[in-house]
C-alpha cells in the first residue's frame, strides 16, 4: 500500500506534484498511479490536474477512475490541486461540463466586464502568476503559512462555493475568488503549491502530517499565523 497516491487521468505536471512531495517526505512511499486499486488502497491522495475540464471527466470516466476518486475523497487525507479542486464540485462552465458533485457549488469563467484594476487597467486572464492568499479559516493545512501568503497560480476559471463554510482562502483578482476549500478530509487549492517554492512545499508538507481531521472557525490576519 502506497502512503500518497497520485491520480494520473492523462492530465497535469504530475511528475512535479510527485517530486515536491518526495523532498518533504523523502521517507515515505510516494506513487504516480492510475490503477483505481492503488488509489483506494493509499494512505493519502492528491488529486492534480492542469487542462480542460470537459477532458477531465472523459478521462477519470475512461480509466475507471471516478468511483476511486469519490471513494478516496470520503476517507483520507485528500488533497485537490487546481482542476483537481475545481473537479470536486458540481458544474464547470467550461465546456458546460458537469463535476463529481462531491462538494456543492460551481466552476465559473472569470467575467471579462469585470477584469479591471483599480487604475482602470484591463487584467488579463488567465489568470497567472504569484498572487496573495488569505485565510478565511483555521485549519492544521495553513500551519507555518502566514495568511496573505503568496502562491502560484494559473486558470481562467475559479470555483463559486455553494456553501460558504467550505472557503477555506481567498485571492482578489480584482474580485475575492476562492483560492482554496476545506472539508472533513478534504483540502483542496486553486494554486499549484508544487510550483510556490517554500510556502508551496510548507503546504504540501502540512499534508503529509495532516490527520485528515479539520479545525473550524473564522481566521482573522493573526490567527492563521
Amino acid at each position: 500500500m502506497a502512503d500518497i497516491a497520485v491520480i494520473d487521468y492523462g492530465m497535469g505536471n504530475l511528475r512535479s506534484v510527485a517530486k515536491a512531495l518526495e523532498h518533504v517526505a523523502p521517507q515515505l512511499d510516494i506513487v504516480v498511479s492510475s490503477d483505481p486499486d492503488v488509489i483506494v488502497r493509499a494512505g493519502r491522495v492528491v488529486f492534480p490536474g492542469v487542462g480542460a475540464m470537459p477532458d477531465c471527466m472523459r478521462e477519470l470516466e475512461s480509466r475507471g477512475l471516478r468511483q476511486a476518486v469519490a471513494e478516496a475523497a470520503q476517507s483520507k487525507p485528500f488533497l485537490g490541486i487546481c482542476l483537481g479542486m475545481q473537479a470536486l464540485f458540481e458544474y464547470s462552465e467550461e465546456g458546460n461540463s458537469a463535476g463529481l458533485g462531491i462538494l456543492p457549488g460551481r466552476v465559473l469563467r472569470f467575467p471579462a466586464e469585470a477584469m479591471v484594476d483599480d487604475q482602470g487597467q484591463k487584467l488579463k486572464v488567465p489568470h497567472i502568476g504569484w498572487n496573495e492568499v488569505h485565510q478565511a479559516a483555521k485549519h492544521p493545512m495553513w500551519s507555518g503559512i502566514p495568511t496573505g501568503a503568496r502562491f502560484y497560480f494559473v486558470h481562467s476559471y475559479y470555483v463559486e462555493s455553494g456553501d460558504p463554510d467550505l472557503v477555506a482562502g481567498f485571492t482578489l483578482y480584482p474580485f475575492a475568488f476562492t483560492a482554496a476549500v476545506a472539508r472533513d478530509n478534504i483540502f483542496a487549492v486553486q494554486f499549484h503549491p508544487e510550483k510556490s517554492q517554500a510556502t508551496g512545499l510548507t503546504l504540501l508538507a502540512n499534508f503529509v502530517m495532516w490527520d485528515g481531521r479539520a479545525q473550524s472557525g473564522d481566521c482573522g490576519a493573526e490567527a492563521c499565523r
